[in-house]
């Protein structure tokens, strides 16, 4: 009997590896049109990135950023909404951050600090991705439209409350640095092997993250209401449903999350609060969300191939200088291209593919 949908294998793990795939092709044809070798490219790439243990150190801090970003993403998904907050959200949960620890990393000793300063980063990002989530539930306000307007307020109280944590005499726009009960433990005091990269527990808290994720989203009740929201709005209200406490409650969810995304560079990289510090990592959950298709093993695989391509890039425009470090935003552009925008394009084909295979066997 002939099917019209994809089994859910296909659109899991065939249709994201299929976009992946064109993707990179596109990249090789790019930088073979730079004049360098696409083949010994992904080699320096993978050796740096992945190989070379500090250099998958490095990865994986990226990847722990990363992973919270696309956390955020992918609840918000859930719930049929498209946090393209994210950024504005990390940013000010650094804020909220750099304030907790500029108050008491004088008093407090890091067993203590750490986790204020955590939850000083979720509240903040919550409260940034309150208003939006409350526009949307109960003003009929598009999420997407007051998200990305709450990216660019974000910004601009940034640039205005930086002014007034610069020390006296510092040019540097950023605060003092932080106490040494306010660093985050780093995973190279247990494994040597890592160098001297960042890694810190924060790749543990975004793994633990990813655990929590995925048993309330898909063994919780409330995840049921959440995904039920997401398939069928009108459906889950006669349900029972509350759709606007639901939509409400998942963008503080959301913000939480892509606010603690500012512990790992913030307090476990530079121990100190700068402009632009999420360098776009709210903007690379998106496609991290779409491409991971909202599962943790796939969030947690689309974030360390990012982190790989920023890790390995750096090194590959080092030893080629014909590939510019601009190249691996445009291969980032890729990426999301191929797996958002055109997600379904191999979908008919496979889909075809599929149903030849099973009549043959049938037959």
């Amino acid at each position: 009997m002939k099917k019209t949908e994809l089994p859910r294998w296909a659109t899991a793990f065939v249709l994201p590896v299929l976009n992946l795939i064109s993707a990179l092709l596109v990249a090789a044809l790019v930088i073979h049109l730079l004049g360098e070798s696409p083949a010994e490219s992904l080699r320096i790439l993978v050796d740096s990135a992945i190989l070379d243990p500090e250099g998958l150190a490095y990865t994986l801090f990226y990847a722990s950023t990363f992973i919270f970003a696309g956390l955020a993403v992918s609840i918000a998904m859930q719930a049929g909404l498209f946090n393209i907050g994210a950024e504005g959200q990390m940013y000010i949960g650094g804020l909220g951050l750099t304030w907790a620890v500029l108050a008491l990393d004088a008093h407090l000793p890091g067993i203590l600090m750490i986790p204020l300063a955590m939850i000083g980063a979720a509240v903040f990002g919550a409260l940034w991705a309150f208003i939006p989530g409350y526009l949307q539930a109960k003003r009929g306000s598009h999420v997407v439209v007051t998200t990305i307007m709450f990216n660019f307020i974000a910004a601009n109280v940034m640039n205005w409350l930086i002014l007034k944590l610069i020390p006296e005499g510092q040019q540097n726009p950023a605060s003092r640095v932080f106490a040494d009960s306010a660093a985050l433990p780093l995973l190279n005091k247990v494994l040597p092997v890592l160098g001297d990269a960042p890694l810190n527990i924060s790749f543990i808290l975004a793994i633990v993250a990813l655990v929590v994720y995925g048993v309330v989203v898909w063994r919780s009740s409330w995840g049921y209401q959440l995904r039920a929201t997401g398939l069928n709005a009108h459906a889950a209200h006669y349900a029972g449903v509350k759709i606007s406490r639901t939509i409400i409650v998942t963008m503080l969810v959301s913000g939480a999350l892509a606010g603690l995304g500012a512990v790992n560079s913030v307090m476990g990289s530079t121990h100190y609060l700068s402009l632009n510090f999420p360098a776009g990592a709210g903007f690379v959950g998106i496609a991290i969300a779409l491409m991971g298709r909202q599962h943790p093993v796939g969030i947690f695989l689309s974030s360390v191939l990012f982190g790989a391509l920023i890790q390995g890039g750096f090194d590959l425009s080092l030893e080629k200088p014909n590939i510019p470090q601009e190249t691996f935003i445009f291969i980032q552009g890729l990426i999301i291209l191929f797996c958002g925008a055109m997600e379904n394009f191999y979908a008919p084909a496979v889909l075809k593919l599929i149903n030849v295979t099973r009549a043959t066997k049938e037959a």
